[in-house]
Order: C-alpha cells, then structure tokens, then sequence
C-alpha cells in the first residue's frame, strides 16, 4: 500500500471538498458551540459573582506577539467586572449571556451577545456587566507581546 503523504492527503482533502453539496456547508461558523461549563469554584474570583479560568498558552506566529493567553471570564446573571487598565491587547468572543461594555479613553458603551467579538486595547480602561439572565462568558485571547 502506498504510503499517504502531506502532499496526497491535501488533494483528497481538496477532492472531497469540491463534491460535497453547498447545502452540507448552510450552517454559519457562528453557529459552532464552545460553551465551557464551569462549577461555582473553578479559577479565581476578580470581583462578586465574576472568576477567571486559565485555559491555556500557545505560541503565536504572528509578528511583535509571542504567545496568546487564553482566559474564560465567567460572570453570573447581573454580576460586573471591576473597570481596569488592559495590561495588553486582547481578542474578546462572548461564548454564553449578553453583556454591556463600559470603555475609557475614548468614552463608550455598546453591548455584545453570545456569537460576537470585541476588542480591548493596551492602555485603555474596560468594565463589562452581565445584563442576561444566564451565566456569561468572555473568551478572552491576550496577545503577549514578544
């Protein structure tokens, strides 16, 4: 049997892609869920019903960063952050609940769902409050700089 390499497996790959039907690919990236469950103690409380959860390191080939940290902000139905200075940029995706952002410098406030992006920029002072009645959670990517 001949031995299947990089090269091959990608043209299968490519190959299978092509005949698949359009109507197999109507479902949104969005829609993939990656929603953690968390007990009540898990990772380490930041403020009254609001903890964080490491979920891991990796390193990053992008250019001026060198790993991306990655955290789960857990916040209860209502609960708030404190306002704080990003120590870094950061990448946030709500994966559960509805939240409003507070931000400084320049002031605003718009609110995110589960499904959307935002970002926070070294520097800048962020808030965030729950205002959904279901546990929310950010997934927070922080670019460490190299």
């Amino acid at each position: 049997m001949e031995e299947i390499n990089r090269r091959s497996a990608l043209t299968i790959g490519l190959a299978t892609a092509a005949a698949t039907p359009l109507f197999a690919l109507a479902t949104p990236a969005g829609a993939a869920e990656i929603v953690p469950t968390y007990g009540p103690n898990d990772g380490k409380e930041l403020a009254p019903g609001v903890r964080i959860v490491e979920v891991g390191t990796w390193d990053s080939d992008m250019t001026g960063v060198k790993s991306i940290l990655v955290l789960d902000v857990v916040f209860q139905p209502g609960a708030a952050d404190k306002e704080s200075v990003m120590d870094n940029d950061m990448v946030c995706f709500i994966t559960a609940g509805e939240f409003t952002i507070k931000k400084t410098n320049p002031d605003k406030k718009f609110n995110v769902k589960k499904g959307e992006y935002y970002t926070c920029g070294k520097g800048k002072t962020d808030q965030a409050t729950n205002i959904s009645k279901e546990v929310g959670i950010h997934r927070i990517s922080v670019l460490i700089p190299a």
